[in-house]
Parts: structure tokens; C-alpha cells; sequence
């Protein structure tokens, strides 16, 4: 990745402090920093975790949170005062890169994108200096372990649509109503929640971002098996669950400003390196290609250059929008265009790899996928099985994280200037 293309000069501070990075060769100072900690920290043989049986990840990826703790690369965007490495949004993104290249997460287990990525950011920018110090800390630990809960059955894209509520009882917050498709709900222990804390406030307004413990009686977490046998995602159900009055990021009926800062760091947060991943899958399915004899044909050959195309249209898209970061803008709408571009991207290349196997993708066949969403990570199986499952949830790409419709509307409305679409009007009742 040439991070020649973005100017500017941000020094580092904390456990990974080094030389400022910006330009090329400070930038390679820190990235050569890295692999030196990937080298003497990951095994001599080391092929990538998607290498690992199901088994030894359970073993090995606990551990590798112990060793990136211990070594200062979690909650690497954090400040230094809240336990962070307080690096600047260059160097996070090189040193993403560098752990995805490695075949190795930055955050391991299933419940630290949530926390690291996505409440403890929308903490720092919204939260009160009691709940940075009660909660950073703890996703630091590991003791608490997040899940966010957005969707529901009828506000999926339509985020604002929400009917979960939330009064104030004997001064707690009283939450009824159902969430679904929270990504690893099952192992979370505690949830940040959008509600409705003001019925008489329609559509965005009146909401309020509650942070809920999970284990309490009034909250039921129920898995969903998918289609590829797996339960990666679950659904809510509250009823008179109870969280702390002083438990809501930002001012209350501010909810739906706090929740799309918090989508901002979900969608561009790792825009620079969010190719990277999709590269390392790529070139897995060009040696598959090679093991079926099929590298000359000229039609398969279109396909992955289109495919070659999308993932480094991807990478230019993130250095444009790291530029305008280290500028100082906040992530826009071009980060709608990432997440459209890789999804359907994914989408298109797991449909060319069932393509390849022919018959052979309807046998249940060789170690499976090594990550349930998303690409699989350096070293996983070029298997029937693996790649059977990356198509399925591949489809499911399109529509989590708001649906490829709606990031169109979000690029026509927010970048194109076209006239908005006219929204329907919900009954209420």
C-alpha cells in the first residue's frame, strides 16, 4: 500500500510511539516496527489463522489478546490516557494492514470489534469523563464484551423507524422491545442500544444510545441459525430490562446524532485498510483457479481482473478518505461507497469461485470457512466446504450494515445532490 499519495504529519504517542509518520519512509519506519513484533510474537511455521483448526483457535486466539494487551496494540486509536497507543488514523491503518497481510487479527475475539472500533470511539467523542473511566478500561480487560443493537424487525435500513423504548423508572432507564441481528450477541455481555426515550418525537428524533448489561432477567438473547448451519447472529428481546439513569452517550433524544458518528467509525475507521483483506482472498481463489487448470481461460481471466479492479478501486477510495481524515474532516458518504463496493464486490467474487468448483461446491467437502462473515484470512482452505459457506454469507454482505439499496440512496442524496427520495409515513399504533 503506497501511503505516498497522502500528505501530512501526525506524530505518534504512547506504546507504539516512534518517528511521525505521513509520507513514505516514516510510514516504513512504523510498518517495518510491526512485522518485527508479528515475526518474534507468531510462531516459526506461522501460515496465517485461517491455517488453524477450529480447535486451536479457540486456544490461539484468547492468548493472542493476552500478547497484543501486553504489547500496547489494543485500543491502538484510544488516547493514552484511557489505556490506547493514541495513534493517529495513518498509522492505525498501517498497522491493520500489516496484521492482515500477517494472516493474524488485531482484534481477536468475536465481541472486540464492537467494543474497540465502536462504542469505546463513540465514548470518546460523546461519553462523560465517568463513563470513558468506568468503561474503556473494561473492554480493554475484556470483561465487558459488547454487542450493538440497531436493527430491528421493522427498522432495519430504516434505522429511524425504531419502536424499542425506554422510560425512566425510579431513576433507571426501563427498555422494552426486540433487536435482531446482533453479530455475536450470544458471547456479549453487555449491549449499546438505540431507543425511543421520546414517543412523541417521531421519526429521528427523540432517540437515545442506552449502554445495557445483557445478564439481567429482563434480557433474552436468542441465536439464529442461518443457512450456513451457523448462529453468528442473534436476536434481543427486552423486557423492563433496567440499565443506570446516567447510562446514555450524549444528551437524551440525541440518540440518532450519537448513533451515526457511531456508523462513521464503523465504515470509516478502517476504510484505508479494508482492501487488504479482500486481497489476501483474491489471491487465494487465483490459486484455485490455478489447481483446476483453468488460468488461460479467457472468460475466468475477465472475471478476476474485474474483481482485481473492484479491490483496488477500494484501496485508492481508502487513501482518499484517510487524506481527508488526517485533514480533519470526519468520514463521510464515501464511505457508503466502500462498504457498497466491497460487499457486492464479495458477492461477485464467491459466485466466480462456485464457478470454478462446478459440481464439486454442492459436496460438503474439506475444513470450512475460517471466518463466519467477511473474507477469510490468509491461510484458510481452498475447500469445497470453505467457499460454500463465503458464498452464503456473502449475500448476507449486501444487506448487514445497511442493504447495497440504501448506501445507493446515502451516495445519490449526500454526494450526487439528487432530490431525496420520499419516505413513506409509518402509522403509528
Amino acid at each position: 500500500m503506497r501511503h505516498d499519495a497522502i500528505r501530512g504529519t501526525h506524530p505518534a504517542r504512547g506504546p507504539l510511539a516512534g518517528q511521525p509518520i505521513g509520507s513514505g519512509p516514516d510510514s516504513d519506519t512504523l510498518r517495518e516496527r510491526v512485522r518485527r513484533f508479528l515475526r518474534e510474537s507468531l510462531p516459526a511455521d506461522w501460515r496465517g489463522v485461517g491455517a488453524l483448526s477450529e480447535q486451536q483457535r479457540s486456544v490461539f486466539l484468547p492468548a493472542w489478546r493476552d500478547t497484543l494487551r501486553a504489547s500496547g496494540y489494543l485500543g491502538i486509536s484510544w488516547p493514552v490516557q484511557y489505556g490506547g497507543a493514541g495513534l493517529s488514523v495513518l498509522e492505525q491503518c498501517v498497522v491493520q494492514e500489516e496484521f492482515v497481510l500477517a494472516g493474524v487479527p488485531l482484534l481477536p475475539l468475536p465481541n472486540d470489534p464492537f467494543g474497540f472500533s465502536l462504542i469505546g470511539p463513540t465514548l470518546l467523542r460523546w461519553g462523560t469523563e465517568e463513563q470513558k473511566r468506568f468503561f474503556l478500561p473494561r473492554i480493554l480487560s475484556g470483561e465487558h464484551r459488547w454487542a450493538q443493537g440497531y436493527s430491528e424487525p421493522e427498522a432495519g435500513s430504516d434505522l429511524f423507524g425504531l419502536r424499542t423504548s425506554a422510560e425512566v423508572v425510579d431513576d433507571e432507564w426501563v427498555i422494552n422491545g426486540q433487536k435482531v441481528w446482533q453479530t455475536a450477541g450470544d458471547t456479549a455481555n453487555w449491549i449499546f442500544t438505540l431507543t425511543r426515550t421520546e414517543p412523541d418525537r417521531p421519526g429521528s428524533r427523540g432517540l437515545s444510545l442506552l449502554l445495557i448489561p445483557i445478564d439481567q432477567a429482563g434480557v433474552e438473547v436468542r441465536p439464529i441459525r442461518t443457512m450456513t448451519g451457523h448462529s453468528e447472529f442473534c436476536e434481543v428481546f427486552f423486557s423492563d430490562a433496567r440499565t443506570a439513569i446516567g447510562n446514555v452517550v450524549g444528551e437524551r433524544g440525541d440518540g440518532a446524532r450519537v448513533a451515526l458518528t457511531l456508523l462513521g467509525y464503523e465504515r470509516g475507521a478502517a476504510s484505508g485498510a479494508a482492501y487488504a483483506g479482500y486481497r489476501v482472498e483474491l489471491d487465494r481463489l487465483v490459486g484455485l483457479i490455478a489447481d483446476r487448470g483453468l488460468q488461460d481461460d479467457p472468460l475466468i481471466r475477465q472475471r478476476v481482473a474485474r474483481c482485481w479492479s473492484k479491490v483496488e478501486i477500494t484501496r485508492l477510495l481508502g487513501l482518499e478518505i484517510m487524506s481527508a481524515i488526517v485533514s480533519g474532516a470526519a468520514p463521510d458518504a464515501e464511505s457508503s461507497l466502500i462498504k457498497l463496493l466491497l460487499s457486492e464486490h464479495h458477492a461477485e467474487l464467491t459466485e466466480l469461485a462456485t464457478d470454478i468448483l462446478g459440481m464439486d461446491v454442492l459436496l460438503v467437502g474439506g475444513d470450512g470457512a475460517a471466518a463466519e462473515i467477511g473474507p477469510d484470512p490468509l491461510g484458510a482452505p481452498n475447500s469445497p466446504a470453505a467457499w460454500q459457506q463465503k458464498f452464503l454469507t456473502a449475500r448476507a454482505g449486501t444487506i448487514y450494515g445497511g442493504s447495497s439499496q440504501i448506501q445507493r440512496n446515502t451516495l445519490g442524496e449526500q454526494l450526487l445532490g439528487l432530490p431525496r427520495e420520499p419516505r413513506a409515513v409509518r402509522s403509528r399504533g
